[in-house]
């Protein structure tokens, strides 16, 4: 927002479906636009989404909000070149990077953390399930 960066949070989102995730989503980035969030609203979060692909950002690191535990950038979405299959086509590629303070989260529960993510946002079809 104009002055500051807010990071609003959508509580217990692990118990959540992506519909309400994202009704929730927009509901809180429209108060605090207009800076009417409570602040439990935007203070306690463990995990934060930082997204500039709407940018067109392509890649970018992002710096943890204290006290979180980790922060996930992710960038624009852009038509590459991919090998499939040993044949090269076209693919819609993003690139994701995730900051993790040691002191919370080990790097390899944020490597597996990716691994995970990574099918899941290859098919987000399969998250509707």
């Amino acid at each position: 927002i104009d002055g500051g960066l807010i990071t609003p949070i959508i509580k217990k989102a692990e118990t959540k479906g992506l519909a309400q995730i994202a009704t929730e989503s927009k509901d809180l980035a429209k108060r605090a636009r207009e800076r009417k969030l409570k602040p439990e609203e935007f203070q306690g979060g463990t995990f934060s989404v930082s997204n500039l692909g709407m940018f067109g950002i392509k890649q970018f690191t992002s710096i943890i909000n204290e006290p979180q535990g980790c922060i996930m950038s992710v960038g624009a979405g852009e038509q590459r070149a991919v090998v499939k299959d040993g044949q090269i086509v076209p693919a819609t590629v993003m690139t994701v990077t995730l900051t993790c303070d040691h002191r919370v989260v080990d790097g390899a529960t944020g490597a597996r953390f990716l691994q995970a993510f990574k099918p899941l946002i290859e098919d987000p079809v399969a998250m509707l399930a």
